[in-house]
């Protein structure tokens, strides 16, 4: 099961997150699953906030990719009920708060790809943009959204 194994590795599925605009944070159609953009919050608190390369390391900025991931999964599970039943991870895209001059982007969503990889073996494996922004609402560290193929 696609829960116990992450809690193997350590973490921990949270509730599905909160909107923090008018939005929804997950939508099934046909058989994939779209998420909005994640950002690191843990029971409602910003655990990541600031510019990665500035006031945060590309380590801090990889914690804040894994949450994003994670609030991902929350998101899809709201709409497909069982995290079993994700056939594929399909694309990540991740937006990275970088510091004038940041060119790590790719290290930083490294947090978010790899993790996914432990979870779901090669049927976690996706393609991926890392965007370097000036801004993230909050003043996220990072944000991420998935596309999810489901069974």
């Amino acid at each position: 099961m696609i829960e116990e194994r992450i809690k193997e590795l350590g973490f921990e599925l949270p509730d599905t997150p909160k909107p923090l605009a008018a939005y929804i944070p997950a939508l099934k159609t046909g058989e994939y699953v779209f998420t909005s953009g994640q950002v690191p919050m843990v029971k409602g608190e910003l655990k990541y906030a600031g510019k990665v390369g500035f006031n945060l390391s590309i380590e801090e900025g990889q914690k804040a990719a894994q949450i994003c991931a994670l609030n991902g999964l929350s998101a899809i599970k709201g709409v497909i009920n069982n995290l079993d039943n994700i056939e594929r991870i399909v694309k990540v895209t991740v937006f990275v708060n970088s510091a004038d001059g940041f060119t790590d982007q790719p290290k930083v969503a490294n947090g978010a790809s790899e993790l996914l990889v432990e979870i779901f073996g090669e049927s976690g494996k996706h393609v991926r943009s890392a965007v370097g922004v000036n801004e993230l609402p909050v003043d996220s560290a990072v944000e991420i959204e998935m596309i999810v193929k489901v069974k």
